[in-house]
């Protein structure tokens, strides 16, 4: 009897996950499917883009954050909730929390990326970050705490004008309306630098419908429980702030950091067109953590959106290694850029549309609803929205 081939991906966001799901699709050999494991820390998925309408409550937790088992439940694919602490790609051996350990015939490698809080003193006691679950609750949490025991009004900071930071600022505009001031910082001279011109005009009239002040050209020297020291033109001064968010920068996890492979000054994998690490060539490597140039020779980025296509690849190129197939060198194709800008308001533009406002709100929950990870999910988040107008309206007579 032939031994069951290990197929191990580590991190279950849109790089992991996705590449988990597109693998138990494929036609394997009925006398050779591998086993296909998933490793996550966290209990439950998060579809990012839709993080900040848990602040708003524009959205349920169900429907921006599914758990794995119930995104996995008519899969194949197992799923591990641990902590990976080491990895070794030349053996391709995993260490998870808890003592488990795998041994792979493919290794994935797609644990994401972090927000860093060490480049400015007191931002890691003082600021919050935006990039899990975990964020989200903690700034909800935060927010009812100013609900309850308001200050007039209350200060909020935004650290770093890219899209993040832009987002955020009109969602907590939006959530504070008149009882609260958002101010947005950044160390360059515009926001959004390379955003499409059209959404950067969007992001421009959102931020001042809603009155929120850009600081731009100025730094963040320290953070302390409540204000921030800024400094512009070699001038310092403190600003009162009873919130401060953390938009700024994108790090590699420990773990990651710990491997012999190679990488980039700033940390990232190199890998080859194919996705696989350079010098390893049964591990892939997608996301944030990895950097590479694709087919064309353009630089991948570190977006939602190269992590969907290249979780198409992974997938396929692993199938075929395993399979006796030719890999494919990954394409990838940008397809445009959505900003959400407060509360049912967007801007999206691309393959030369551009919308901005309520109808691209629309849009671009449309876009979003069809790279949910299962149909079911698809299905039960766009009942949900269609029902929702009839469900206020019911609740309000």
């Amino acid at each position: 009897m032939a031994t069951v081939q290990q197929i191990g991906i580590l991190g279950g966001g849109f790089g992991g996950l996705y590449t988990a799901l597109k693998l138990a699709k494929y036609p394997w050999p009925k006398d050779n499917r591998p086993q296909i494991t998933l490793v996550d820390q966290n209990e439950r998925f998060v579809f990012l883009p839709f993080l900040y309408e848990l602040i708003t409550g524009e959205m349920h937790l169900w429907e921006v954050a599914p758990t794995y088992q119930q995104i996995l439940a008519h899969s194949p694919v197992q799923f591990i909730q641990g902590t990976v602490t080491t990895i070794d790609p030349r053996l391709k051996q995993v260490r998870v929390s808890g003592g488990q350990v795998l041994s792979c015939d493919r290794l994935v490698l797609a644990l994401g990326g972090e927000t860093p809080l060490s480049t400015v003193p007191g931002a890691a006691e003082h600021a919050l970050t935006f990039h899990s679950l975990a964020d989200a609750e903690a700034l909800k949490s935060r927010l009812q705490d100013l609900d309850h025991h308001p200050p007039a009004p209350v200060q909020v900071a935004v650290v770093g004008a890219g899209p993040s930071g832009v987002e955020l600022s009109c969602k907590l505009a939006d959530r504070l309306g008149h009882r609260g001031q958002v101010t947005l910082i950044d160390r360059n001279d515009s926001l959004l630098k390379s955003a499409a011109a059209a959404n950067r005009k969007a992001a421009e009239k959102a931020l001042a419908q809603r009155h929120v002040i850009q600081r731009l050209n100025t730094r963040v020297v320290q953070v302390k429980a409540q204000a921030i020291t800024l400094e512009q033109g070699g001038i310092s001064e403190d600003l009162a702030t009873q919130l401060v968010l953390w938009t700024v920068g994108n790090t590699i996890p420990g773990v990651v950091a710990a491997l012999a492979v190679p990488k980039t000054e700033g940390g990232q994998i190199l890998t080859t067109a194919t996705l696989q690490v350079q010098g390893h060539h049964d591990v892939f490597a997608l996301g944030d953590l990895a950097t590479g140039v694709d087919a064309q020779g353009q630089a991948i980025p570190s977006t939602a959106q190269a992590a969907f296509q290249a979780a198409d690849y992974a997938a396929y190129n692993i199938w075929a290694s395993l399979t006796g197939r030719s890999l494919l060198p990954f394409h990838y194709s940008h397809l445009g850029e959505m900003l959400t800008l407060g509360v049912d308001e967007a801007a999206l533009a691309g393959l030369g549309v551009t919308l901005e406002g309520p109808l691209a709100s629309v849009a671009r929950r449309l876009v979003y609803l069809m790279r949910f990870p299962t149909l079911e999910h698809q299905i039960n988040v766009g009942l949900e929205w269609m029902l929702k107008p009839f469900q206020q309206t019911y609740s309000q007579s």
